[in-house]
């Protein structure tokens, strides 16, 4: 069922970006949003994994740097049926962790100095289960074509609302054509923004539910991620992580401080939600 979701996503992803581009130029406008799109999700692809780590100043351990994380990384991708990702460290002092790459034989797993502090093993076994999980469904590979994609969109919006002001509408001479674009130029600058980052929300969000749910699976004990998702959801509001929006999706905890009307969009489902199922999943067992 989360296949056929995400697939529908995307394609309700693609589709605003075409909407987006015609109403911008027409035919020639659909050309350059997609050739935009292409060359976006090229270099998403095949860089993506090492631009996130360069930018929170990741570095690669060994196993004789920090042996308790690199053996539960082992015994876990061992578990999960995966080759050995690279193991990171950040320097953040906000618990967090997210995975990165674009399959599994080229992943990596990477967590905040402040996570290594705070959880015991098993609820760290729990937090890199549930990263694992991200590997093993390619997930962080949807995230990234989906933010492309929804960037890609914001993109245009922010060109139609620039063309408004400097009067770059129009298309012909007819009154009636020139109101009708810019009709449609105002409806894109408010609605395909929204748009991509409510059906953005959704791909991650549904993901973090299966990711919880086959993390548990692979760590053996829904318990211990449930007691790190409760840590690290105070520690995150105490001291919110200094993160790029773009990348907040990849965390196991938003890493961005979402208050009020902001959690409508937030990437992640309410941790409260989060933990309940993990709980029940544990009475299952």
């Amino acid at each position: 069922m989360n296949t056929i979701k995400t697939a529908f996503l995307m394609v309700a992803l693609t589709v605003i970006l075409v909407l987006a581009g015609g109403a911008l130029g027409g035919r020639q406008g659909l050309i350059v949003a997609l050739v935009f799109a292409v060359i976006m999700n090229f270099f998403s692809y095949w860089f993506s994994d090492r631009i996130v780590l360069k930018m929170y100043r990741a570095r690669e351990i060994s196993r004789s740097e920090d042996p308790e994380l690199y053996d539960i990384v082992s015994e876990l991708a061992e578990r999960a049926g995966l080759p050995m990702p690279k193991v990171y460290i950040c320097p953040q002092n906000t618990p967090n962790a997210f995975a990165t790459g674009r399959n599994p034989k080229h992943a990596a797993v990477a967590v905040t100095q402040a996570i290594r502090r705070m959880l015991n093993r098993e609820e760290l076994a729990g937090v890199l289960g549930h990263e694992l999980a991200h590997v093993q469904h390619r997930d962080i590979l949807i995230g990234s074509i989906a933010a492309v994609i929804a960037g890609a969109i914001t993109f245009m919006a922010s060109m139609a609302r620039w063309a408004l002001i400097f009067g770059g509408v129009g298309g012909g001479r007819g009154e009636n054509r020139g109101e009708g674009n810019i009709i449609a130029y105002i409806i894109m600058m408010i609605l395909a923004p929204i748009a991509a980052m409510l059906i953005q929300m959704a791909i991650s969000r549904s993901r973090e539910y299966s990711a919880d749910a086959a993390g548990a699976k692979i760590s053996g004990n829904p318990l211990g991620l449930a007691s790190a998702l409760k840590k690290l959801q105070i520690a995150n509001k105490q001291l919110p992580m200094q993160a790029n929006p773009s990348t907040a999706h990849m965390f196991i905890m938003n890493p961005l401080s979402a208050r009020g009307i902001q959690n409508l969009f937030s990437t992640h489902p309410s941790t409260e939600d989060r933990i309940e199922r993990l709980e029940q999943m544990a009475g299952g067992l």
